[in-house]
C-alpha cells in the first residue's frame, strides 16, 4: 500500500480521499527542514502547501519518494530541478483557487478606493472622522488588467459587473477572446496611461519581474491606484513608495511582497497602503478544492501511474515513453525557442509532424511543445494544462502529420502566427536521439541547443561576425559554438551563438548596436 505524508495543514478532505482510495496517510504538519529530511524517503508521496520547503537536501536520497503534490499554484518552495533529477514528479493544482484570488482582488480594490481599513481603525479609536475619508466610485472608472488569463479574466468579469470599463494587456489575449470577455485589448503602455486603477495578474518570470517600476509608474495617471494579488516582486516596492510619497500614486493594495513572510517592509505603515498577508487563496472553498484535487491527483499517480498537472514531466503512458523521449526533448527545444523569439500575442500554433514521428502518438509531443512555448509568459503551464491554457486564451492549435519529409527521415516543424508576424522553427533528430534545429524562418541552419544562446537576424554583409566576436571578446564572453545560415548571398541571414554563460545586460546592449544586426534575442534552455 502506498504511503503519503501530509506535511502542511490541509483540509481533512485530502486525508479522507487518500484513505478511501487505499493510500496510507500520516499527517505531520510543522516538521522542521531537518525532521522532514530524516523521514521523507519513507514515503511514496508528500503533500504540501506553502509552508513546507522541499530542497535539494531532501531530494539527494529520495528513497521511496515518487511524487510531491502542491495543493495550490506556486511551486517556488519546491526545488523542481532537484526533484526532476531524483525522478520525483511534482504536481500542483493550478486552477483550484482562481475565483478566490479574483474575489480578493475585487475586495482589495473596493477597500482601496473607499479607504475602508483606515476608516475602520479611526472609527474604532472613537474619532468619527467622516470628512477625512473621501472615496471615489468604481462606476465608470477604467480598470487596467495586466495579465488576462484565468484569474485576470475573472477579475475583468466582476469589474464589468460593477459597470467599470476594462482595458486588458496580455500577450496571449486574442481579439476574439477579448470580445468574448467584453474587454478592450491594449498594449501595456495604453493600460498604464489610461487606467484609473491597475491590477496585476501575471506570473513571476524574468520578463515580468519589476514590471511596475519607476518608469512604468511615470506613464500612469496622477492619482492612479495599484492592486497586486499575484506575486511579490512584480512591483518594485521602493519605486512604489516614492510614487506614494509624491502623490503620483494615490493608493495601493498589496497581498504579496518581494520577501515573504513579510515581517517588515518599507510600505508598512504608509497611510495610503492596504496590506494583507497573502490571503488570495484563503477561503474555505479554495482550501477544500486544492486539498481534494491534490489528493485525487496523487492517488491516481501512485495507484494507476496516471500523471495530472505535473510541472516537470509529460503525461504519457509507460509503453510510449522510450520511443517518445527523444522527440519530447526536441519538442521542448522547438517550443522553448519559439516562445522566446515570438513578439506580441499568439493567434495560432501549427505543428507539423513529418516522416517517422508521424507514426507515433503525437499528442504528448504537442502538449510538450505548447508547455515550452507558453512557459515564458505563464509559470503555471505544464504538459497537462497547456492545451487548456492555449484554448482559454483563444489560441488555435493545429496538428498535421505526414509520412513524408523532404530533407530528413523525421522532423517537427513549428509555426507560430502572432500579432506581429509569423515565426517558424524546424528540428530533427540526428542518429535517432540527438535534437537539432535545422531551419529558422525559412533559413537552413544546423545547430545543437546550449543553455545560453543568442539568436540573431542579420544582413548578410561582411563584418558582422568580426564585430560580434570583438564585442563578446572584449566583455570576456566565450563563444562555445557559432552557426550561420542564409537564403542566398546578400539576403536574409540568421545566426545561433552558444555561450558559456549568460550575457550581461550592458554587453547585450552593445551587441544590439552592431550595424549588420537587425534583431537579436537572448535564449535560455
Amino acid at each position: 500500500m502506498p504511503k503519503v505524508l501530509i506535511a502542511d495543514k490541509m483540509d481533512k478532505v485530502a486525508g479522507d480521499i487518500f484513505v478511501a482510495r487505499g493510500v496510507e496517510v500520516d499527517s505531520k504538519p510543522g516538521l522542521s527542514l531537518e525532521e522532514l529530511a530524516a523521514v521523507i524517503g519513507q514515503y511514496d508521496g508528500v503533500a504540501v502547501r506553502s509552508s513546507t520547503k522541499i530542497n535539494a537536501v531532501h531530494l539527494k536520497n529520495p528513497g521511496k519518494l515518487r511524487v510531491i503534490g502542491r495543493a495550490g499554484i506556486g511551486v517556488d518552495t519546491i526545488d523542481v530541478p532537484a526533484a526532476t533529477r531524483a525522478g520525483v514528479v511534482v504536481m500542483n493544482t493550478p486552477f483550484g483557487n482562481s475565483t478566490t484570488t479574483a474575489e480578493h482582488t475585487i475586495a482589495m480594490m473596493m477597500a482601496c478606493v473607499r479607504q475602508i481599513p483606515q476608516a475602520n481603525t479611526s472609527t474604532h479609536a472613537g474619532k468619527w472622522e467622516k470628512s477625512a475619508f473621501m472615496g471615489v466610485e468604481l462606476t465608470g472608472k477604467t480598470l487596467g488588467v495586466i495579465g488576462c488569463g484565468n484569474i485576470g479574466s475573472i477579475v475583468a468579469d466582476r469589474a464589468l459587473g460593477l459597470k467599470m470599463n476594462v482595458l486588458a494587456f496580455d500577450p496571449f489575449l486574442t481579439d476574439g477572446r477579448a470580445v468574448e470577455l467584453g474587454v478592450t485589448k491594449c498594449e501595456l503602455d495604453d493600460v498604464l496611461k489610461n487606467a484609473d486603477i491597475i491590477t496585476i495578474h501575471t506570473p513571476m518570470t524574468d520578463k515580468t519581474r519589476g514590471l511596475i517600476n519607476a518608469a512604468a509608474i511615470a506613464k500612469m495617471k496622477k492619482g492612479v491606484r495599484l492592486i497586486n494579488c499575484a506575486r511579490g516582486g512584480l512591483i518594485v516596492e521602493a519605486d512604489l513608495k516614492a510614487a506614494l510619497d509624491s502623490g503620483h500614486v494615490a493608493a495601493a493594495a498589496l497581498d504579496v511582497f518581494e520577501v515573504e513572510p513579510a515581517k517588515e517592509n518599507i510600505l508598512f505603515g504608509h497611510p495610503n497602503v492596504i496590506c494583507t498577508p497573502h490571503l488570495g487563496a484563503s477561503t474555505t472553498e479554495a482550501q477544500i478544492n486544492v486539498a481534494q484535487q491534490i489528493a485525487e491527483q496523487m492517488a491516481d499517480y501512485l495507484l494507476k501511474g496516471a500523471v495530472t498537472n505535473a510541472v516537470n514531466m509529460p503525461s504519457i503512458s509507460a509503453e510510449d515513453a522510450p520511443r517518445l523521449k527523444p522527440y519530447m526533448d526536441l519538442a521542448t527545444i522547438l517550443g522553448g525557442f519559439a516562445g522566446q523569439i515570438v513578439d506580441g500575442g499568439i493567434k495560432q500554433i501549427d505543428i507539423e509532424y513529418q516522416g517517422r514521428v508521424a507514426d507515433l502518438n503525437v499528442r504528448p509531443l504537442t502538449s510538450c511543445t505548447l508547455a515550452a512555448l507558453l512557459k515564458p509568459l505563464t509559470d503555471t503551464v505544464n504538459m497537462v494544462n497547456a492545451p487548456d491554457i492555449a484554448k482559454s486564451h483563444g489560441i488555435a492549435v493545429r496538428e498535421t502529420s505526414t509520412d513524408t519529409c523532404a530533407a530528413f527521415s523525421t522532423a517537427i516543424n513549428l509555426i507560430v502566427t502572432g500579432d506581429k508576424g509569423v515565426r517558424n522553427v524546424m528540428g530533427t533528430l540526428f542518429a535517432g536521439r540527438e535534437p537539432r534545429v535545422v531551419q529558422i524562418e525559412g533559413v537552413p541552419i544546423e545547430a545543437a541547443i546550449a543553455s545560453h544562446m543568442l539568436f540573431i537576424r542579420n544582413h548578410d554583409k561582411p563584418g558582422m561576425i568580426g564585430a560580434l566576436g570583438t564585442t563578446l571578446a572584449a566583455a570576456g564572453a566565450n563563444i562555445a559554438d557559432f552557426r550561420l545560415g542564409r537564403v542566398a548571398a546578400g539576403e536574409q541571414a540568421v545566426a545561433l551563438v552558444a555561450l558559456d554563460a549568460p550575457l550581461a545586460d550592458d554587453v547585450f546592449a552593445r551587441v544590439q548596436k552592431i550595424e549588420q544586426i537587425r534583431d537579436v534575442k537572448r535564449l535560455r534552455f
